[in-house]
């Protein structure tokens, strides 16, 4: 249903059917108690029922997000965005920009079929003009649709968080004042203001040093590390510091060619030796935070944690030792055998009956082509089509084409230099067709062979002389 409340219902049936979790909600580490360079107890008090909580144990996670019990126990750590020079980053940050990402806070609307007056609290943003990109709010905009409200990155992100929140409060509720009394949204006349968040999205704060930093070059490059246990596969998005008072666009995506490793020497500090790092506060540069701080990153990671710390328990170990003898590979098959996908990983298990088994379908889908539908796109960009094709040698393509007057047509089919990737970077064949005005359907036969099976880009270069048939048709795997 995407009702946040339930998959929270789902999560905390999850956690209280597990015997062996201690489940403290709404309670706040506030002292460590540390021997050497290890964490022997915690001290941390609920504000719910008054009590202050002592907890001893072995090993110890940190994913706070601010990474409260990483600071507190003096856990190397980092704030800011690091130079281009020190990992030869090339989309570091200048100055102008801004070295954090900041807050966002977002509000719902509904429409309650009757006109609603709204009268703004006297802190609201009074002049919208304030917010360079104004005029992109739209009355039925609402929820992370307004992701780029944001705020805090030239401010300190862990101790000017209140006055942060009272900046985005200012911001959001100036929008509405905007938005129901500007006059410029009479659709809005019955929408009312139903929940407006009081505790902001923080994307930034601290980042910690472990054993590696994975920075820019190990997401674009794909880099290889032995000792992976998670992947991410979002782009490097980096915000402006200014957020919503920035005249740049909102963020700046820049995309790899697919999934990028993330290695276990990131995931515990280097010099506490029982802290694991999980979350936002790994061990990674500030343009690579930009791509694994993302949540489902971030379940992979405290994944590979949890395991990793179970690892440790059952052969008495401390985080770092993980990488000596057979540990390593044991982590990984582990996670492998429960559901984690690592790059470069096949399951080495004897009695995985996966691995020896026939897969069997009652149905399969021999394709042949999308009916026809007269929607046209014109050439305006290069175009592709996406096509699975089995080993051997390519099939020949039909279009319908629609060209305006006499032109050539520029096509060609290309593939991904390396498995798994859907980036058109190896040029198989390229043919020239002279195109006749009018509608005409062309055969496309390259006369290529594949080795093995393969995503093929069907490619077709800008030529607004020229205009494709297309088609809303769904297949699947197309």
């Amino acid at each position: 249903e995407g009702n946040p409340m339930i998959l929270d219902m789902i999560l905390l049936d999850k956690v209280t059917q597990e015997e062996n979790i201690q489940l403290l909600l709404n309670t706040a580490v506030f002292e460590v108690n540390k021997k050497h360079d290890k964490i022997e107890a915690i001290t941390a008090f609920c504000s719910q029922n008054s009590t202050i909580y002592a907890l001893a144990a072995p090993l110890f996670c940190d994913a706070t997000g601010d990474g409260i019990l990483g600071f507190l126990s003096g856990a190397a750590f980092r704030m800011g965005a690091e130079s281009k020079e020190e990992f030869d980053e090339g989309m570091a940050p200048t100055a102008a920009y801004g070295e954090l990402l900041g807050h966002s806070l977002y509000f719902y609307s509904k429409d309650t079929g009757k006109p609603v007056k709204f009268s703004p609290p006297s802190f609201a943003l009074s002049d919208i003009t304030e917010i360079p990109r104004f005029k992109q709010f739209r009355a039925n905009e609402f929820g992370c649709k307004l992701w780029w409200v944001e705020y805090g990155g030239r401010l300190d992100t862990v101790h000017d968080t209140e006055k942060i929140k009272w900046e985005l409060w200012k911001v959001v509720y100036g929008i509405w004042n905007h938005i129901k009394n500007s006059g410029d949204f009479p659709e809005a006349e019955n929408l009312t203001l139903e929940w407006v968040g009081t505790i902001p999205g923080k994307r930034e704060s601290r980042r910690f040093e472990g054993d590696y930093m994975l920075s820019q070059k190990d997401l674009i490059e794909q880099r290889h590390h032995d000792d992976a246990v998670a992947f991410g596969g979002w782009s490097i998005d980096l915000h402006p510091a200014d957020g919503v008072y920035s005249e740049r666009p909102g963020c700046n995506q820049w995309h790899g060619k697919g999934i990028f490793e993330i290695p276990y020497r990131t995931l515990y500090s280097k010099n506490i030796s029982n802290l694991f790092l999980a979350g936002r506060i790994i061990s990674v540069s500030h343009v690579a935070f930009g791509a694994t701080r993302v949540m489902a990153t971030c379940a992979y990671i405290g994944q590979a944690v949890g395991m990793a710390a179970a690892v440790c328990k059952s052969e008495k170990l401390l985080p770092r030792d993980i990488l000596s003898k057979d540990y390593l590979q044991k982590l990984q098959q582990k996670l492998s055998l429960n559901g984690q996908y690592i790059p470069g990983v096949k399951i080495a298990d004897e009695n995985d009956l996966i691995s020896n088994s026939t897969i069997s379908v009652s149905s399969t889908l021999a394709f042949k082509g999308f009916e026809r539908r007269d929607l046209w796109k014109t050439l305006t960009l290069p175009s592709a089509q996406l096509l699975p094709i089995v080993k051997g040698e390519l099939p020949v393509f039909s279009i319908e084409v629609n060209a305006f007057k006499a032109t050539t047509l520029s096509v060609g089919v290309r593939t991904s230099e390396r498995k798994g990737n859907f980036t058109p970077d190896v040029v198989l064949a390229t043919q020239e067709i002279k195109i006749q005005p009018g509608v005409q359907t062309i055969s496309l036969n390259f006369k290529v062979s594949l080795a093995e099976a393969a995503y093929v880009f069907v490619v077709f270069e800008a030529n607004e002389d020229l205009q494709l048939a297309f088609t809303e048709d769904r297949v699947t795997g197309v």
